[in-house]
């Protein structure tokens, strides 16, 4: 490791900053960010919802800034799919029954590499109900403010492995935050969560025309997604914009009703990826040794 760094605190945090912006990261706590904030002149700003000492201390991820998601995301059903004449079934509980967001939330990752506004972290999955060894890596850097992570997979096993991956940002949410992304469909879903069919946005809450989180509850993956999104924050006077990359074509809204956060997760794959494999679902294959990657930049501004 290189540079002047610090890591605190139960969840073993790991501070990078580049003199406008920090980041916080916690890597046993599934390689999730803690926070990322502009310091400013005696009022912070949190552009990602900041983690609370509990979860810090559980090292939640799901409570976190932001996680990494692979090797795929959101859900498979019944955490059951078939893949190259290979049954897969992996470990589903009443509160998970549809293993979300794979395994890279729930595992410690390791600090590869540490600069004063770079960090770099790994997470090495062996074979086990999830039957392809693989490897994950995020580069995360500031840069006059902006924060980027580049994100990718690498498959280390003999055989083909399904795969995807995404990251799974947490916002602060007011009642007047909007969100704005074109898009051209979207999937709707059953009761728990799964796609039933592909349909049109709804017209009173169209990303592409834009809405007000509070006026929406989206728990949603939306497609034709051109990898941009503006949130912005009006009685705040500020926003953010998010641009991602190839792969990532694919834009999960989660709106949740009351609550002081929201998500806007660029993605690689539809929720259900793997069981419909006919239709497009952004499921990608790695051959033996392949990798794939794509970055995300999330850039602030406070003059809107």
């Amino acid at each position: 490791m290189d540079g002047n760094f610090e890591t605190r605190g139960a969840g073993g945090l790991v501070t990078i900053a580049d003199g406008l912006a920090t980041v916080e990261i916690a890597p046993a706590a599934g390689g999730a960010l803690a926070s990322y904030r502009w310091p400013g002149n005696g009022h912070a700003v949190d552009w990602l919802r900041p983690a609370l000492p509990a979860a810090l201390d559980s090292r939640d991820a799901g409570a976190m800034a932001c996680f990494p998601l692979v090797p795929y995301s959101n859900r498979v059903r019944a955490g059951r799919f078939a893949f190259a004449g290979r049954a897969v079934e992996l470990p589903t509980r009443p509160d998970d029954p549809h293993y979300e967001h794979g395994h890279g939330w729930r595992r410690p990752w390791t600090l590869a590499e540490h600069g004063d506004a770079t960090a770099i972290l790994r997470y090495r999955h062996d074979a086990d109900s999830w039957p392809w060894s693989y490897e994950a890596e995020q580069r995360i850097g500031l840069a006059r403010g902006c924060l980027g992570i580049r994100i990718s997979l690498r498959n280390l096993s003999d055989t083909p492995m399904p795969a995807g991956f995404g990251l799974h940002p947490y916002f602060p949410a007011t009642p007047w935050t909007h969100v704005q992304a074109d898009v051209t469909g979207m999937w709707e879903t059953d009761s728990e969560v799964l796609p039933t069919r592909h349909v049109s946005p709804p017209a009173g809450a169209d990303p592409t025309t834009g809405f007000d989180v509070a006026e929406a509850a989206f728990d949603t993956v939306f497609t034709g997604w051109i990898r941009r999104a503006r949130i912005t924050w009006p009685d705040e006077q500020r926003l953010l914009d998010i641009e991602a990359e190839a792969p990532l074509d694919f834009l999960v809204l989660y709106t949740p009703p009351g609550e002081p956060f929201f998500c806007a997760e660029p993605v690689s794959n539809i929720t259900d990826a793997f069981n419909r494999l006919d239709e497009d679902t952004g499921c990608m294959v790695l051959a033996p040794g392949e990798s794939r990657s794509a970055s995300v930049r999330f850039m602030p501004s406070q003059t809107i």
